[in-house]
């Protein structure tokens, strides 16, 4: 069996391999891939592998951008360290879905399904779609308020009146849409879990915007965008061209 990882970070990827090599020494790892625009370029110019281990999130944006740019045919197990995209991970050809950290059982259990599905491909579609619907089942609870720090007390911030969420000199910082600061002691990623994706989207490594402060989008240099919120940031926020398409669709969507 011929694989290939795309995997960010480098002590991620060596784990990932060790274990598969726990798992089945006869697994070849083709290539490990750290951006979308690697893993791209990499599609474009090799044979499509047996099987793809794929980081959700990298650090150029989220690697579902890469089966925006090219068909993907071969089954992909994710790993990541929050289950929001469990139902999108299904819905482009995964068979598998991993928390970080990636334990051998799990990891084991994702490679005998692959093993499985090949053998019998008519199951495979069955299982998906039960996959699927569980997930669409499930009651996923995020948060409507954060206790932040004001002056000598904790106070409850409302999510709702939260504009902007973003890293000051490596403090993360809320903005209301009554141009209020407060501190939170999360970091984005901690805070981006537990915030509804719907309301909520990360728009690059530095901020989190929220939908109902969007004004508008500008077209950017480099096919990149610049969103403009309804309360003053203290600079402007980019969005990288991978993830332009998605943005928009998030803007629009509700």
């Amino acid at each position: 069996m011929k694989a290939i990882i795309i995997e960010d970070e480098i002590y991620a990827s060596e784990a990932l391999q060790e274990l598969i090599q726990k798992i089945d020494a006869s697994i070849e790892i083709l290539a490990v891939l750290q951006s979308i625009d690697e893993s791209v370029e990499w599609f474009r110019s090799h044979s499509m592998p047996d099987l793809a281990f794929m980081d959700i999130h990298l650090a150029d944006g989220s690697s579902f951008a890469i089966f925006d740019e090219v068909n993907i045919t071969c089954p992909v197990i994710f790993t990541t360290a929050y289950n929001e995209y469990a139902l999108k991970a299904f819905e482009v050809n995964s068979i598998d879905y991993l928390l970080k950290p990636i334990n051998q059982k799990d990891l084991a259990r994702a490679i005998n399904k692959y093993k499985n599905m090949v053998v019998s491909p008519n199951n495979s579609t069955e299982l998906i779609n039960r996959i699927i619907a569980s997930i669409k089942n499930e009651q996923r609870e995020y948060k409507s308020y954060f206790l932040v720090p004001e002056k000598d007390k904790l106070i409850m911030l409302a999510i709702a009146d939260i504009a902007y969420i973003f890293i000051d000199e490596k403090i993360v910082k809320a903005v209301t849409f009554a141009n209020r600061t407060y501190y939170i002691d999360k970091t984005l990623d901690e805070l981006e879990a537990q915030l509804n994706p719907d309301e909520f989207y990360r728009a690059n490594r530095q901020y989190i915007i929220a939908r109902k402060g969007v004004k508008d989008l500008t077209i950017w240099f480099g096919g990149k965008m610049a969103v403009n919120l309804s309360v003053s940031t203290p600079e402007r926020i980019i969005v990288s061209k991978q993830k332009v398409a998605e943005i928009k669709k998030w803007v629009v969507a509700f």
